[in-house]
């Protein structure tokens, strides 16, 4: 980047961050699919697919269904577990040059802390604690829909690792601000803000939903509005960074979520759309910045806050 154009560097968790337009966990699988079209180098952060100690199925068939205004998808954290990924996935990250975070999963609390041990001292940039999947029967929202169990579940894995700690939290709660409070005094060091919201289609030829979970988990330009209400309700009320994640497209967007608080954005749904999204985002927000004055990112954040 020419030295007068905008500087997207972001500092977070004691680390540099090339950019603050990250890939969204569960839109980016593990990055094979997007290396033949864009440097993974250059993304800010790829949070990889939810990962379980143990390899997860999913859900039975059909998982994804095109809505108006997003995707619903009900994958049921399919993944082939930590130790595959460590074997396989993360020394092939790594030659890629990419910052990684870990999005983990678990049934029990004692799953979590199992996978988040696993992940200890390999490099990692963090790990992303997923206490907000709708999709699967057990775990997921399971733990992330109270402040008792969002704070139980963050206390575990907070004794279980040195890696930064982020928690991703729940749209589909009663409020949102009283659990990311609870996950922060528990040891978070960073929220993601926000996961899916529950919804359903009904194929009305066939008289059936089109999921075979019937729901499944709303996401795409749909959930932007209340993605930034969110974001701007929880940067309000905790001290640790906040990472926006909803309906994000366009440069734009990602400068509406930094100005409402976030320290960084998530990319996910618009991944399906332009596989190159992270990195054209990350230059839409840059040409934004430079022809409104902003330097750098730290100048943006909360900079509608007043």
């Amino acid at each position: 980047m020419a030295s007068d154009q905008p500087d997207l560097a972001v500092q977070l968790f004691g680390r540099t961050f090339r950019t603050p337009v990250w890939a969204a966990s569960g839109c980016f699988g593990y990055g094979r699919e997007f290396a033949g079209v864009l440097d993974l180098s250059r993304v800010g952060a790829i949070c990889v697919k939810g990962t379980s100690i143990e390899p997860w199925t999913g859900n039975p068939g059909i998982r994804v269904v095109e809505t108006p205004g997003g995707m619903l998808n009900a994958i049921g954290l399919q993944n082939p577990g930590v130790d595959h990924f460590l074997t396989v996935d993360w020394p092939w990250l790594q030659e890629q040059g990419a910052t990684v975070i870990v999005n983990i999963v678990g049934r029990t609390v004692e799953e979590y802390v199992a996978v988040a041990r696993r992940l200890e001292g390999t490099g990692v940039a963090a790990v992303e604690l997923n206490i907000s999947c709708p999709n699967v029967k057990e775990g997921g929202m399971a733990f992330g829909t109270t402040p008792g169990s969002a704070a139980a579940v963050t206390a575990a894995v907070r004794k279980a690792t040195t890696l930064p700690l982020i928690v991703k939290l729940s749209p589909n709660v009663a409020d949102v601000v009283a659990i990311a409070r609870a996950v922060e005094d528990a040891g978070a060091d960073g929220l993601s803000v926000i996961n899916t919201l529950q919804g359903m289609s009904i194929d009305i030829r066939r008289g059936r939903p089109h999921l075979g979970n019937v729901f499944g988990g709303l996401s795409g330009p749909a959930i932007k509005p209340v993605a930034l209400r969110m974001v701007w309700q929880v940067a309000g009320a905790v001290k640790v960074p906040v990472i926006g994640v909803g309906g994000i497209m366009s440069g734009e967007d990602a400068a509406e979520f930094l100005m409402a608080g976030a320290s960084a954005v998530q990319v996910g749904t618009a991944c399906f759309i332009d596989p190159r999204a992270p990195l054209t985002i990350a230059e839409e927000l840059a040409r934004f910045m430079g022809e409104h004055g902003f330097r750098n990112v730290r100048a943006l954040v909360g900079a509608a806050r007043g």
